[in-house]
């Protein structure tokens, strides 16, 4: 029997600019106000994830680690469901003022929708 892991390895990131660069070229999208999800395919069997909060948007680190804490951990309980691709998460203005839940359900929507845009 498989067993399914829900780790976030290093394998699950993207870790150089070259990496986060190459996504911004021709990007699949899916956005909200608040949070703008760019994907292209990549050539490993799993999605990979970069995540960006910029500090004009949110102010304090701690804010700022929170908002990717939320989303890490959602990506990584629904990486089985995404497809083969790079996602850039780019965090906007409004997303302090939600809360966690509100930023998970925010999240979970979006993942929904770049499945659907990439499966087409």
């Amino acid at each position: 029997m498989q067993v399914t892991s829900y780790t976030f390895t290093r394998e699950l990131r993207l870790l150089t600019p070259a990496q986060f660069k190459s996504v911004f070229t021709k990007p699949i999208k899916a956005s909200s106000a608040e949070i703008t999800l760019l994907a292209i395919p990549n050539s490993e069997q799993h999605p990979r994830l970069g995540l960006t909060v910029a500090k004009r948007y949110v102010k304090k680190a701690n804010q700022r680690n929170r908002i990717k804490r939320i989303i890490r951990d959602n990506f990584r309980l629904h990486q089985h469901d995404l497809p083969a691709v790079d996602i850039v998460v780019l965090v906007r203005n409004g997303v302090l003022d939600m809360e966690n839940a509100e930023l998970k359900n925010l999240v979970e929507k979006l993942w929904r929708k770049l499945s659907r845009r990439y499966n087409g």
